[in-house]
């Protein structure tokens, strides 16, 4: 016998559980290593610490630097080296890092390299705020004037003047402080000035060009530079280089701070919760939903907001609900997910972006938002054939469905209706054989009532 509501109900408890124990792990293992760990070494040699900066700048890589700051402190190191490639990124991470660099007590150098790499926009910041600033052959600074999203097939356009005249100053005070010439940086920004390594050194925006790590830390060997905890004399002769890779909470922060990733946390969340609320009884989109929801709004709380795109979503979000709760043949529903992918064209106001991000984020919206916009229309199709069925019960409910005999009737045994095995009796209380075809007549209880089948030409329904 079958007591399928008991079991439905007890399947959907355990998918709701084990989401909650999987959300749950995520998040404990985000800040399982959050905490720097002091490390030994010989007190007569002196210790370098490195960290890399590559790729976009997130919260991941301002909690990275802080890190990597404290860690060397810990550790009285005689320098932290920050290694340089990256295009560009966030303002508001770009600004804690600078922060940390200024407050550190022990001397902080900034590196482009390898050969090739750029220090591009918020790369740049980083650069000169460096208590001594270095470029590897081949490499580039600048291109630091902000910009901002749009409309869709034009080119990135530069931020508000209010934003560009903000940055530009603060570039200027930051090459100040470290003696370097504040008209080029702000130059930088106003601009969009770039230079190789050999103009940048020959204009006084680096203190060196250098082929190599050893080779930077060789030559700043012995030079004086002003912390936080006042004059310091550099001492890298020697020095024994430590290399601090991103922990595991730092590397889910990076992830969760990219704009574009935060973006389709944010769409899975809503997608979840509206489909977990027109399928109830399940629990497993809305707890996804959620946690994604959650995870989404985390992110893009990390940037700048443009608030007519969050409005855009808003409305997208109300169209689609609606939808679902009275259907329009899709009507709502093409509105709502071209105003959710407007409102994420828009989204972003991240003045130190690289210009070539804006152009994959919008390409990344408009893919978002077909893939929705094809999901939403499944799902919502199904919903609404299921809402037109009639519901059955009772005694009615099995009528008329076909299936097989398994085990002899006689005139009581076993039947396989819709891949369920069910007792059942025959009808006039003749004996089926197993193997027959039969179709339910009615049902008593958890028995059903059967006949056989006779051949018609058409199969049968299992």
């Amino acid at each position: 016998m079958k007591f399928r509501p008991f079991c439905l109900k007890k399947r959907r408890n355990l998918q709701a559980i084990g989401a909650v124990f999987f959300s749950f792990g995520l998040i404990l293992t985000a800040f399982l290593l959050m905490h720097p760990v002091a490390v030994t070494s010989n007190p007569q040699q002196p210790v370098v610490f490195t960290v890399q900066v590559e790729n976009t700048v997130t919260a991941g890589t301002a909690k990275h630097i802080n890190r990597g700051i404290k860690t060397a402190e810990a550790n009285n190191a005689a320098a932290m080296v920050i290694l340089i490639n990256t295009p560009g990124g966030l303002v508001t991470a770009t600004l804690d890092i600078i922060q940390d660099i200024s407050a550190s007590k022990i001397p902080v150098i900034t590196y482009v390299t390898p050969q090739g790499a750029i220090a591009a926009s918020a790369g740049t910041f980083i650069l000169m705020a460096g208590h001594v600033a270095a470029m590897s052959p081949g490499t580039t600074c600048g291109a630091a004037m902000p910009v901002t999203m749009t409309a869709p097939g034009t080119e990135p356009q530069a931020a508000d003047q209010k934003t560009i005249n903000f940055l530009a100053e603060h570039m200027r005070s930051t090459a100040q402080e470290r003696g370097k010439p504040g008209d080029i940086a702000e130059r930088f920004v106003l601009e969009n000035l770039s230079l190789n390594y050999q103009d940048a050194f020959d204009q006084g925006v680096v203190d060196l060009t250098a082929a190599s790590l050893e080779e930077v830390l060789a030559r700043v060997n012995g030079s004086k530079v002003t912390t936080s905890a006042g004059e310091i004399t550099i001492n890298t002769a020697n020095a024994q280089v430590r290399a601090l890779d991103m922990n595991i909470e730092e590397q889910l922060t990076n992830i969760i701070s990219n704009p574009t990733l935060a973006m389709i946390f944010l769409m899975l969340g809503i997608y979840g919760l509206i489909i977990g609320f027109n399928s109830p009884g399940y629990l497993l989109p809305e707890v996804l939903g959620s946690v994604s929801l959650v995870l989404g709004l985390f992110g893009l709380g990390l940037f700048e907001v443009n608030i007519a795109a969050g409005l855009f979503i808003l409305l997208g979000i109300v169209l689609l609900i609606t939808e679902a709760f009275t259907p329009t043949h899709g009507i709502l529903a093409a509105g709502g997910i071209a105003s959710i992918v407007l409102g994420i064209i828009f989204f972003p106001a991240e003045p130190m972006m690289p210009s070539g991000w804006f152009i994959s984020f919008r390409v990344m919206a408009i893919g978002v938002g077909l893939v929705g916009a094809g999901f939403m229309v499944i799902v919502l199709t199904g919903i609404i054939r299921l809402r037109r069925l009639k519901p059955v019960q009772g005694k009615d409910e099995f009528t008329h469905l076909q299936g097989q005999v398994i085990t002899p009737l006689q005139p009581e045994g076993q039947i396989k209706i819709k891949g369920e095995i069910w007792r059942a009796i025959s009808k006039n209380g003749n004996t089926i054989p197993k193997g027959q075809a039969i179709r339910v007549v009615s049902r008593e209880g958890m028995v059903l009532i059967v006949e056989p089948l006779e051949y018609t030409g058409e199969e049968s329904k299992h």
